[in-house]
C-alpha cells in the first residue's frame, strides 16, 4: 500500500487525523482513569465528548476541502493547507482529560453544604412485604409478561416475566402464577445484592423504594453487576443521590443505548430517590 504525499505532516497537523486521535482517547480513558485513580466517570459525558470530536473532524475536514479546491488551485497535501497547529491539539488533550476527570468526581459522602439533598435516616430493613408492593409492580412492567414459554432473542426458553429457570418447551402458567414466581425471584435477587451493602446500608439507607430499585437493576443485569456497580459503591459510601444517579448508566445492551431501558432507568432512579429531599 502506497501512501499518500506528506503523510506525516497530515498525520500530524489535520483536523480529521486529530479527530481520529482524540477519539480514541475518549475510548480509553474512562477505563485508566479508574485504574489508575479509583475514580467512575459518568460515560454519558464520554459519549457527548465523542460526538462533538466526531463533528469537529468533519467540519475541520470540510473547511480544509473548501480552502483546497481544485478551481482554487490548491494543492491538499501541502503544509499551507493544513489548519491544526501542535498547540490546538494539546490544548484539546488537556481540555479532554481535564473536563473528563472534573465533571465525573464525586465529593466524599462526609463533606457537606447547605445545597446538598437532605436524606431521612432509617431504621432497619424494609420489610418483604413493603418490598414485594413496589418491586413486583416494577419489574412486571418492564420485563413484559408472557404465559407461554418461548425463546428469547438469544435462544434462551423464557416465560413470565422474564424467567428463565427450569423452563421447558411447551410451559403455560397464569398471571397470577408469574407474579408469585417473579415476587420469588425478586426476593432472592434482593437477598443476593443485599450481600453486596454494608450493615449501615442494609439498615439506615434503604427505603423500600430504593430496594426495589437497586433489586430490579439485579433482576436486569444480575446480581454481581449489579453488586459491583458504582450505583452500589456510591450508595455505600453514603452518596445516595450519587448512587440514585449512576443507576441510570445501566441504559446500553449490545453496546446501544436503548429507549427502554433509558426509561426503566429513569423510573428506578425516580424511586431510588424517594425519601431524598432538598436541605
Amino acid at each position: 500500500m502506497k501512501l499518500i504525499p506528506n503523510w506525516r505532516q497530515i498525520a500530524a497537523r489535520s483536523h480529521s487525523m486529530w479527530a481520529f486521535y482524540l477519539s480514541f482517547l475518549a475510548l480509553v480513558l474512562p477505563d485508566a482513569i479508574y485504574l489508575l485513580a479509583g475514580i467512575d466517570t459518568n460515560p454519558r459525558l464520554w459519549w457527548i465528548i465523542g460526538v462533538a470530536l466526531l463533528a469537529y473532524g468533519i467540519f475541520g475536514r470540510l473547511k480544509a476541502q473548501n480552502i483546497d479546491h481544485p478551481s482554487d488551485g490548491g494543492d491538499p497535501y501541502t503544509d499551507a493547507h493544513l489548519r491544526s497547529p501542535p498547540w490546538i491539539a494539546i490544548a484539546a488533550v488537556v481540555l479532554l482529560i481535564g473536563g473528563g476527570v472534573a465533571l465525573s468526581v464525586t465529593a466524599p459522602p462526609d463533606q457537606t453544604d447547605p445545597g446538598e439533598p437532605a436524606v431521612v435516616q432509617l431504621e432497619g430493613v424494609p420489610s418483604e412485604a413493603a418490598f414485594l408492593d413496589v418491586a413486583v409492580p416494577l419489574v412486571a412492567k418492564w420485563e413484559g409478561l408472557r404465559l407461554t414459554s418461548y425463546l428469547d432473542p438469544v435462544g434462551i426458553l423464557t416465560v413470565c416475566y422474564g424467567e428463565t429457570q427450569g423452563v421447558r418447551r411447551g410451559d403455560t402458567y397464569t398471571e397470577e402464577e408469574c407474579r408469585q414466581m417473579l415476587a420469588r425471584r425478586i426476593l432472592e435477587y434482593r437477598t443476593g445484592l443485599h450481600r453486596h451493602f454494608t450493615a449501615e446500608t442494609r439498615t439506615r439507607r434503604l427505603t423500600p423504594e430504593r430496594d426495589a430499585a437497586y433489586a430490579s437493576l439485579a433482576y436486569n443485569v444480575g446480581v454481581a453487576g449489579a453488586g459491583g456497580s458504582t450505583a452500589t459503591r456510591r450508595l455505600n459510601a453514603g452518596d445516595i443521590p450519587g448512587g440514585c444517579e449512576a443507576l441510570t448508566w445501566w441504559n446500553k445492551a449490545g453496546g446501544r443505548v436503548l429507549r427502554g431501558l433509558v426509561r426503566r432507568r429513569s423510573e428506578e432512579r425516580a424511586l431510588c430517590l424517594v425519601g431524598v429531599g432538598t436541605a
